[in-house]
């Protein structure tokens, strides 16, 4: 069997280089790495990472629980995890937890008791359990896209896009284009996500001069089903909007079949903007008006958030809020060509480390 030190003396170094190179406990010159792994493809050499999880109680690994499976806009944020994760030697195990809060608590204790050092967490709209678990097993944990309600709770480290600043300036462009009637769906309630982008709705009517009206608001549940229903119901009230806000690309899409099955046309009829970007957003006809979200950058954040705490365990818990943008496109009613992209929500972002 091949050993550390085989590798070490086809390379031509130290068997501490090589131990960095594999464990990614120091940084190593990209010629001296690139000739490490290679001497590691050549000799076949596996290293034992149980092993060594065994010596120093750490196994190089984090979980992540998010709705990837039925939510795109997670699979984006997985991917930036995923990206940090391989990029500082870390592997990852994926759970679902379906937006369930029991099912949640299951996949989180089922990710501790395969020995993660740490978990990221988009927790549920009811938490507690959840929260209560983490702070008794004393679990490493950093939630990410929705922030928790930490009054009765320890602090834990979050990040996030920011939510109401990018709604209230959607609802004042569609004000500025002549709406005055400016519907929202919104998602899941008990959501930080939710909550937030209420408040920028309501805030942007307000900056616009627009008396706020409840019949105006419909929640969506955060799902394409949820946010049809929501649609048919704003559509058959009393006064019919002329613009309507969904806030998230999966209630995008059931509000566009409620508007399709209405016979509804986007946007001589109706204005249609959404909460999250789509990547193919610029092949709807019309094109999609959307907030963009970094997703990918969340997910890198909140893996190298996960790294700093279980380096320093003590040190103080971060929230880190990082700016959307609004991509305009031709559903607001905006003429072809006006795809301009503008930072909204910008935020004072904490330093985290590279």
């Amino acid at each position: 069997m091949r050993t550390m030190a085989d590798v070490a003396r086809r390379a031509g170094v130290s068997v501490a280089t090589v131990s960095h190179v594999l464990n990614a406990t120091r940084p190593v010159r990209p010629a001296t790495r690139d000739a490490v792994l290679r001497a590691i493809e050549e000799l076949g050499y596996i290293h034992n990472s149980l092993a060594r999880s065994l010596v120093t109680s750490r196994t190089r690994s984090v979980g992540l629980a998010v709705s990837a499976i039925s939510n795109p806009y997670f699979t984006e944020i997985l991917q930036g995890v995923e990206a940090e994760a391989l990029a500082t030697g870390y592997g990852l195990l994926i759970a679902d937890p379906h937006d369930d809060p029991a099912h949640e608590l299951s996949v989180v204790r089922m990710l501790h008791e395969r020995r993660v050092d740490g978990v990221i967490i988009a927790p549920s709209a009811e938490p507690s359990a959840l929260l209560d678990y983490l702070g008794r097993a004393a679990v490493p944990a950093v939630f990410l896209d929705r922030l928790v309600d930490e009054s009765d709770q320890p602090a834990y480290d979050q990040v996030c896009a920011e939510g109401a600043a990018p709604v209230r300036e959607l609802v004042e462009h569609l004000a500025s284009l002549g709406h005055r009637r400016i519907a929202m769906v919104a998602g899941l309630a008990g959501l930080s996500t939710t909550t937030e982008r209420i408040e920028g709705y309501r805030k942007g009517l307000r900056a616009a001069g627009l008396p706020y009206d409840p019949e105006l608001l419909a929640h969506g549940n955060s799902a394409s089903e949820g946010a049809r229903y929501a649609t048919e119901r704003l559509l058959s009230g009393s006064g019919r909007p002329t613009a309507l806000i969904a806030a998230n690309n999966a209630m995008t899409i059931g509000a566009l079949q409620a508007l399709r099955d209405a016979g509804l046309r986007i946007p001589e009829d109706i204005a249609l903007v959404s909460f999250d970007d789509f990547e193919w957003a610029d092949l709807f006809s019309p094109s999609l008006t959307a907030v963009r979200q970094p997703s990918r950058e969340i997910g890198r954040v909140a893996l190298r958030m996960l790294l700093d705490r279980l380096d320093a365990p003590e040190r103080a818990a971060r929230t880190v809020r990082l700016p959307c943008a609004v991509v305009h496109r031709t559903s607001c009613g905006c003429p072809p060509g006006a795809g301009a992209v503008g930072a909204a929500g910008v935020a004072d972002v904490p330093a985290v480390s590279p």
